[in-house]
């Protein structure tokens, strides 16, 4: 069955670059370029996966209310921002609001088909989870790549794809140091290295938020991060 992409974005030349790369992969695609077209567009059957801009037109943050309002329609459906927007605040206010990821404009193209990729093959892997086997890495943590889904004593930590992809890296080989460009490889992205620290801050609060003695992932000092080794 074709699956649906929803493109909410106001720069024609992004929005039909996007389109042309996703309708090459054989996707269906509908595109939207303010709020009031997309809340209009996306109001009865919801697609697959939904990539938005956060600014639309005059609209500074309209992009995160249509969020918060496809977030109260479905608690599965893949939102992915994508934006010129990189500060911390902007990040952090999307995860909060339910996105799925937050990608800089700048990431080429085919790395954002592959965040795409991999959050519909999390949804169909998530129907079929009876099906799937847990890969155990170490201790606590077990990690299912299929559907990007990480567990930590039994319960479900919920990452985002890129945090998905920094656990990964480090936690699949305890004890060794990670350095930030080689945790931007692992997670296909290109940032400033600030952001890599944020992220480890928010994957740190999510694990804690299970269990408060969480202190698995050390900050080595001007090397990197690592998973603790026992």
């Amino acid at each position: 069955m074709e699956q649906k992409i929803a493109i909410i974005e106001d720069e024609p030349h992004i929005a039909q670059n996007y389109r042309d790369a996703c309708t090459k992969r054989g996707f269906k695609v509908a595109l939207y370029n303010d709020k009031g077209s997309a809340l209009a567009g996306l109001v009865g059957e919801l697609p697959d996966l939904v990539i938005i801009d956060i600014g639309l037109g005059h609209e500074y943050d309209a992009g995160f209310e249509i969020c918060t309002y496809l977030r109260a329609r479905s608690k599965t459906l893949p939102i992915v921002f994508l934006t010129a927007r990189d500060s911390d605040a902007d990040e952090l206010s999307g995860f909060r609001l339910g996105a799925d990821d937050y990608l800089s404009k700048d990431i080429p193209i085919e790395n954002v088909m592959t965040r795409v990729s991999a959050l519909l093959r999390r949804v169909e892997a998530y129907r079929e989870l009876d099906n799937s086997q847990y890969e155990i890495v170490h201790g606590d943590i077990s990690l299912n790549e299929e559907c990007l889904r990480v567990q930590w004593q039994g319960q479900v930590v919920d990452l985002s794809v890129t945090e998905f992809w920094l656990v990964k890296a480090l936690a699949v080989r305890p004890g060794h140091v990670k350095s930030k460009e080689a945790l931007m490889d692992a997670a296909k992205i290109v940032c400033q290295d600030n952001t890599i620290a944020s992220h480890i801050r928010r994957i740190r609060k999510k694990f804690t938020g299970i269990d408060a003695q969480f202190n698995q992932i050390e900050t080595m000092h001007l090397a990197g991060y690592r998973w603790r080794a026992s």
